[in-house]
């Protein structure tokens, strides 16, 4: 098979593609996040196809459980907040990250820095919008002074770790292992257990889908070789089930039953069992297999991915966000008139991040070839092998 023309991407649209990706996927589900596939299609009168409005209308300013967020209309949630926050850390080490780095520049960026936040529609510390599971960042590093390498212990297990793991896999571009491991690090001050796993696991994914030629197969054989315990199972299960659609409508019910043996969540989003969100080798957050999933059956193709993820209901704001990032990073294109709308309404510069986030990956790059140079000269000289040079 011949590979398509956006599967020849150079790095700069693929870091593009996956960032601005991401943060349309994550505007389009953000206001039918929590809610069932039936409950969205009577809601809209149909499937969700674009931007829409809040759940609740004109009263989203109190009616709950929202309130006082203003979720639609084309505003960015926490995902792309977090994602956005990443990168900025990125920019200011300017190499790999460590779990050291979210202490000393991440919690920092949350807990100091004001920033537009579009749901809040105010000025704010990112700190005041991020959920509970990212509230333990602050709680456990700035104050409580845990090791960052193991301050996610005791967290709620849930994809909040993955959500924003998308540089990660940029940075690593082609090089999932790689992806995988320095996720897991930088995870480590923020999740255990399948939360941790399902972070690592995204940014090899990214990576993954950044080598010239991939396809969503490559990708998913990728995180498969990679994924441990419970994450392994779910996304195999869930893809040889999205193997079996070409459209999403089919596949929302099936993709749920296929994911729902290792989802601790439970049917009902809002109110989750009693066995929700503990570590378990046994389980797996839902969003990533199923953002996978709808990758595969999608064939790469962005719009088709991304509506999929948002009509799936339940996380999917988190879900179209992992499913925007990888068929950016595949360099499938974003619909224009989205990413200008979602740019617009949440008054945020969703290319900035992309160009500064290239930067950076080009120099991370050329310092990881000095470092392997150094290590061949070295290894050389022990008489361990010919050096290349």
């Amino acid at each position: 098979m011949q590979p398509k023309p956006h599967q020849n991407a150079p790095l700069d649209e693929r870091i593009t593609g996956a960032l601005v990706g991401a943060a349309v996927g994550d505007a389009l589900g953000g206001p039918v996040e929590g809610y069932a596939p039936e409950q969205i299609l009577e809601r809209h009168g149909g499937r969700v196809h674009g931007i829409v409005g809040p759940w609740h209308g004109d009263d989203w300013r109190t009616a709950r459980p929202l309130a006082p967020y203003h979720k639609g209309d084309g505003h960015v949630t926490d995902d792309t907040l977090m994602t956005h926050a990443l990168v900025r850390v990125y920019a200011r080490v300017r190499d790999h990250l460590d779990a050291y780095a979210i202490a000393d520049h991440l919690v920092p960026d949350l807990m100091t820095e004001p920033r537009w936040i579009p749901e809040l529609e105010t000025e704010a510390l990112p700190l005041q919008r991020i959920f509970l599971a990212e509230k333990w960042l602050v709680a456990r590093l700035h104050y409580g002074h845990a090791d960052p390498r193991e301050a996610g212990t005791g967290n709620i297990v849930n994809c909040g770790a993955a959500m924003y793991m998308a540089p990660v896999g940029l940075v690593n571009a082609a090089d999932p292992r790689a992806a995988y491991a320095e996720a897991l690090d930088v995870a480590g001050a923020h999740q255990s257990s399948y939360g941790r796993e399902a972070a690592g696991v995204l940014a090899a994914a990214v990576a993954a889908a950044c080598t010239p030629g991939a396809t969503p197969d490559s990708v998913v054989s990728a995180c498969l070789s990679l994924a441990k315990d419970g994450t392994r199972t779910a996304i195999e299960r869930v893809c040889e089930e999205a193997a079996r659609h070409t459209d999403f409508e089919s596949a929302l019910r099936p993709l749920r039953e296929a994911v729902a043996p290792y989802d601790t969540v439970g049917p009902d989003y809002r109110a989750p069992s009693l066995g929700a969100r503990r570590p378990s080798r046994l389980h797996a957050i839902e969003e990533l297999p199923v953002a996978l999933g709808m990758l595969l059956l999608a064939q790469g193709d962005y719009r088709h991915a991304v509506l999929g993820a948002v009509n799936y209901g339940r996380d999917c704001d988190s879900i179209a966000t992992m499913a925007g990032a990888l068929a950016g990073a595949l360099g499938a294109p974003v619909p224009e008139d989205w990413a200008k709308a979602v740019a617009e309404a949440s008054r945020l510069d969703l290319w900035e991040p992309a160009a500064t986030l290239t930067e950076v990956t080009r120099e991370i790059f050329a310092r990881d070839v000095s470092r392997r140079r150094a290590h061949e000269r070295a290894f050389a000289s022990l008489g361990g092998g010919e050096c290349s040079d």
